[in-house]
């Protein structure tokens, strides 16, 4: 059963339904379900289907594509080998009009950026197969491409025989924790909200590592299970997974270590300090495809300059493979219950919240009865000038109500009981952003936990706004 995907699902009808050919993309990262996606819309619509083969050569991939066209077609594919890629699509071509279907009118191109490698002539090919026949013949061409970056510049923004010809795109994203539960529950596995978010937190919303989560055991041993046993299946996940999306991904896995030591997330001088890598296009490409890809957020600073972006390291499992996982040869059972006791772990815990929080901001606009209104999210740092503090604040909502909502984010396994010493520190917090910030907007203290707050006579006329984890799950 295909969980979610509403909007996505209904792009792809639409083009079924379409009197025109349809060149739709589909854009995602490794393992985010895309070719599912597709499998389950087009089951039966799919005349012909090939994927690329990461790292295979020219005469691989082509003798690749012969075997699916021999699948597809049968006998009128011929024997002798296929050298190029325009030999390739006018074979496709031949077969396709001497055996027409009346109900099978999808071709599906997956992980395109394997097929089409430097040099092979396979976008030529393809914009020529595009532009000369199948925009004749009302079919429709789906594309895939786990590289994110290279879909957009490549194909997306091609100024060549591809330019302006997409017709739907699609960007998948990693499943929202709604999504995430319901695609656990659909597999057997209940847990309470709280044991979803701790899975969550460690491998995010990718189908292909949910899917290893297992009916009868909590989030703790399910973690154990899937991250630290010889045979689980992320033990190992993090050193292919950069080397299949880029090119040079050394120089990405470095962007993402320095990012994973700075909670606060980091500018792109400092990426570059941090890292050592030479500023330039280099580093800006390097950025661009691990936004794009999803890795990495760029968050802008309140009310300041796009130049001054702060990036963040929003992939959650990436982040729990670095804190955990590498540092921890395999030693035997039980080894997250043990990490789990640390202050690491409390450390951690309060980074990926914060990450989870960030990603859900149409559910938290949702909860606090906004979604209408035009909202920018935002982070906020000050340094510290002479006798004055300094100050920093991880999520901001400015509102196109002439209003601001000023997050304290807790990620804390019981209601929150707020001190008097946090009752100063979030007055504090709020009067330095206004002194800093000269902002005549009116300030809502917000505050986001799990359990949300136990009120007592240090929260009730503070806070203004509590919101609970189920807030996150609408």
């Amino acid at each position: 059963m295909l969980i979610g995907r509403e909007k996505e699902q209904e792009t792809l009808r639409r083009a079924l339904q379409s009197n025109q050919a349809e060149l739709v993309a589909i854009i995602g990262r490794r393992r985010v379900g895309k070719t599912h996606l597709i499998g389950s819309v087009y089951a039966d619509k799919i005349r012909f289907e090939t994927s690329g083969v990461q790292n295979a050569s020219l005469k691989e991939q082509l003798n690749n594509f012969q075997f699916q066209l021999k699948k597809a077609f049968g006998s009128l594919v011929p024997e002798q080998p296929l050298k190029t890629w325009q030999e390739a699509f006018f074979t496709l071509i031949n077969c396709w009009e001497q055996n027409p279907s009346s109900y099978q009118n999808v071709l599906f191109f997956d992980e395109l950026p394997w097929l089409a490698t430097r040099k092979s002539g396979f976008l030529n090919a393809l914009s020529f197969f595009w532009n000369t026949w199948a925009v004749k013949n009302k079919v429709i061409v789906v594309i895939c491409g786990s590289a994110a970056s290279w879909m957009i510049d490549k194909v997306v923004n091609d100024k060549g025989g591809l330019h302006n010809r997409i017709t739907k795109r699609i960007d998948l994203y990693p499943f929202t924790l709604a999504e995430t539960e319901a695609f656990l529950k659909e597999r057997g596995v209940v847990l309470n909200r709280f044991q979803v978010l701790q899975i969550y937190m460690a491998m995010g919303g990718i189908p292909h590592y949910l899917n290893e989560v297992v009916p009868g055991k909590s989030a703790i041993q399910n973690i154990e299970d899937i991250c630290f046993s010889n045979s689980g299946m992320l033990r190992k996940e993090f050193g292919r997974l950069y080397p299949a999306l880029f090119e040079n991904a050394e120089n990405h896995i470095a962007v993402i270590r320095s990012l994973a030591e700075k909670r606060s997330g980091m500018s792109r001088l400092g990426i570059l300090k941090a890292t050592g890598l030479p500023d330039g296009g280099g580093m800006s490409t390097c950025l661009e495809e691990l936004e794009a890809s999803g890795f990495i957020s760029a968050y802008p600073s309140f009310e300041k300059k796009k130049k001054e972006l702060v990036y963040r390291l929003t992939d959650e499992y990436s982040l729990f493979f670095l804190k955990f996982i590498e540092p921890m040869p395999f030693q035997g059972d039980d080894i997250w219950k043990h990490l789990s006791q640390t202050q690491a772990f409390k450390t951690w815990c309060g980074y990926a919240f914060e990450n989870i929080c960030l990603k859900h901001i149409p559910q938290i606009k949702k909860t606090l009865g906004i979604s209408g209104i035009y909202t920018e999210a935002s982070t906020f740092y000050q340094k510290g000038k002479g006798d004055e503090p300094g100050v920093q604040i991880d999520l901001l909502l400015d509102r196109n109500d002439n209003t601001i909502n000023l997050f304290e984010l807790k990620f804390y396994a019981t209601p929150y009981v707020f001190t008097k010493k946090d009752a100063d520190a979030f007055r504090t917090k709020k009067a330095l952003f206004q002194h800093y910030t000269q902002t005549r907007k009116h300030i809502f203290l917000s505050f986001l936990s799990i359990y949300g707050i136990l009120d007592n006579e240090h929260s009730i006329g503070l806070v203004d706004n509590s919101i609970v984890l189920d807030a996150l799950f609408i």
